[in-house]
């Protein structure tokens, strides 16, 4: 089934718990710290079946489902399942993170390399598969809540004595399932999904903390499941102020599970540390993710260079060459990140007749993509100067006759109208100095762990055997 945008609006209306300032919500589909990136996300579905030639395929039973669900056999299907990422990441101009392709593609990952969790567990396994074609026929969006909250970072979880529960884990089992207790964090799109995927990353020690390895999912309306969001970028803000964080704040959460009963056909690992790690690291689920995530962020940096192009031209400096100089090495940025996209698209490894993205690659893309973006911040920064501190309060003064006459005076371009330019620099802000520029920021440099972890994942990857070979042969001259 592809569904439509009104058919999410339809399912999101479940009745879920959501706190957020200081409120207990239970209908955040139409509130306004969420209804307008709900509404991103259903043009997204929508999209997708005006496009259905290029963002579905047809199963041998017939049905039609969305791209993202499908396993990779051919090489083709690889590049075309990169093509429709590329494609959805376009309509949110690289803002929304977690759309729905992206947890979809860490279950296909997981379902390439089964015989993992065959085995380990053949119940455990069939749940995964039989999980896959629920979610898949009908087309669900996941969120995913893989960290544990910090607290004394000295200590794994079985180590907070005094607060076990501090971190998700098991309190009990029994034949209907398992009864979890405790946080997770960072569920990113929560308030946006239908149900969330739990696992869990290291660190986590034998014999300690087997209680916290635990990976299933669940509707987000489960009975005890609590959602505190984060503050909401949209709320109150008028789209002419803040146009891109109005529309594209996705909304980190933390979930908190309340003695929640997890049955056991969600269940896909149970208390096994080493399993709980692989069903990550010896899968292609990170790798079919960052498909994702590589899709995005060249489309976001092709529009954070579009934008600095526009910015300089409605200030009248594009042909400075200082400024050419910079807005080139924003073109660089975007396109290398493109070229590695393209790529890993077609350079695939095989496993198990699937199609895969090489990891070695993708590790190398997590170093770039963390140090690239505060790069390019830092490019339109300098392009903009003062003049993203100089603008209106509000969209308010320029419906005030006295304010705008000033405003047309002082606000002065020679290819934009005054009221152009200012929602131009308020464009520009928003990108680069609003809350939501910051936490995008933020998110850039963690999503794919801390700097040392994908520099030590690249550095493990990396074939440091070819490169001292031909060190070897210089000498032998």
């Amino acid at each position: 089934m592809i569904r439509t945008g009104e058919k999410y609006l339809d399912d999101l209306r479940d009745g879920r718990t959501i706190f957020i300032n200081g409120e207990k919500i239970t209908n955040h589909v139409d509130h306004p710290a969420f209804k307008n990136a709900i509404r991103s996300v259903a043009s997204l579905y929508d999209y997708k079946i005006a496009h259905a030639d290029s963002m579905t395929f047809e199963t041998e039973t017939g049905n039609q489902l969305s791209l993202y669900w499908q396993l990779p056999s051919a090489p083709e299907k690889l590049i075309a399942r990169g093509h429709a990422a590329y494609e959805w990441a376009k309509q949110t101009m690289g803002w929304l993170g977690r759309s729905p392709d992206y947890v979809a593609s860490a279950l296909t990952g997981m379902i390439t390399h089964i015989e993992l969790f065959e085995s380990y567990s053949q119940e455990r396994a069939d749940a995964l598969r039989n999980y896959f074609s629920y979610v898949s026929e009908n087309d669900l969006y996941l969120a995913y809540a893989l960290i544990n909250p910090q607290g004394d970072r000295s200590k794994t979880p079985g180590e907070h004595t005094k607060n076990i529960y501090h971190t998700l884990g098991v309190v009990e089992k029994n034949t209907r399932g398992m009864i979890v207790r405790g946080t997770k964090m960072l569920a990113t799109g929560a308030v946006l999904a239908d149900e969330v995927l739990v696992g869990s990353h290291r660190p986590l020690k034998q014999g300690i903390d087997e209680r916290y390895a635990l990976s299933f999912a669940l509707p987000l309306n489960t009975k005890g499941i609590k959602i505190i969001s984060r503050k909401s970028y949209e709320f109150g803000v008028n789209p002419k102020d803040y146009p891109i964080s109005s529309q594209f704040d996705e909304t980190d959460s933390m979930i908190y599970f309340d003695d929640v009963l997890v049955p056991w056909e969600r269940v896909f690992v149970f208390e096994d540390i080493e399993m709980v790690v692989n069903q990550l690291d010896l899968t292609a689920s990170e790798a079919m993710m960052d498909i994702q995530s590589l899709a995005r962020y060249a489309v976001k940096l092709h529009f954070l260079a579009g934008l600095a192009q526009s910015m300089v031209e409605v200030n009248g400096v594009a042909q400075l060459p200082a400024v050419k100089e910079s807005l080139a090495q924003l073109a660089c940025h975007a396109m290398n990140v493109e070229a590695l996209f393209n790529s890993v698209l077609h350079c695939p490894t095989v496993h198990n007749g699937f199609y895969l993205p090489d990891k070695m690659q993708l590790d190398a893309y997590r170093v770039i993509s963390q140090s690239i973006y505060p790069k390019v911040l830092e490019t339109i920064r300098k392009l903009a100067g003062g003049g993203v501190l100089m603008l209106p309060s509000s969209e308010a003064d320029l419906e005030n006759d006295e304010i705008l006459g000033i405003i047309e005076k002082a606000q002065y371009s020679s290819v934009v109208s005054p009221i152009e330019r200012v929602r131009m620099m308020k464009l520009v802000w928003d990108v680069i100095g609003s809350e939501f520029a910051s936490r995008h920021h933020q998110y850039e440099l963690f999503y794919a762990g801390a700097e040392y972890q994908t520099l030590g994942r690249l550095y493990n990857q990396y074939d440091w055997g070819a490169s001292k070979e031909l060190v070897e042969k210089i000498k032998t001259f």
